[in-house]
């Protein structure tokens, strides 16, 4: 249950964060509008709504997977999940991030019309918020439980 609610958590917060940054740059950093129009553009076989929809569940499980990943750090080292470990992860999967995403962009014959560099500045960033919010719902979780 931890690991959905702080999935849950997390990705909310980094969306919303890239939702607030694409308004305040009027540019297109919102990553479930980003993979419905890489889907349009690989002609994917499905309705607009169909789309829209794959999409947010393409980026929650996306969010999941990284916090099974941290689950499984937290658990099986001597690594824990502290503000330190939330700022040194938030790095690595903002890393990993936008390898994933330059992979993505990468699928169709043509990409979108995204500005790359302030994206993937916006996208590490997003992903700093995401670990951080993962550690706070563990904290919270250990406080609770």
């Amino acid at each position: 249950m931890k690991i959905v609610i702080a999935a849950i958590l997390a990705t909310s917060l980094m969306t919303i964060f890239s939702y607030i940054a694409s308004e305040a740059m009027r540019s297109l950093y919102k990553e479930p509008v980003l993979l419905k129009k890489i889907m349009k553009l690989l002609h994917l076989n499905c309705s607009d709504r169909c789309q829209s929809v794959l999409g947010w569940i393409i980026h929650y499980t996306i969010g999941l997977g990284f916090i099974v990943a941290y689950d499984l750090i937290w658990h099986h080292t001597y690594i824990d999940p502290t503000w330190f470990t939330a700022m040194i992860f938030g790095i690595i999967s903002g890393i990993v991030g936008i390898i994933g995403w330059k992979i993505i962009f990468a699928l169709p014959d043509k990409t979108p019309n995204v500005k790359f560099g302030e994206y993937y500045l916006q996208l590490f960033l997003a992903h700093i918020v995401f670990s951080f919010t993962a550690v706070a719902v563990y904290k919270a979780w250990e406080t609770i439980m």
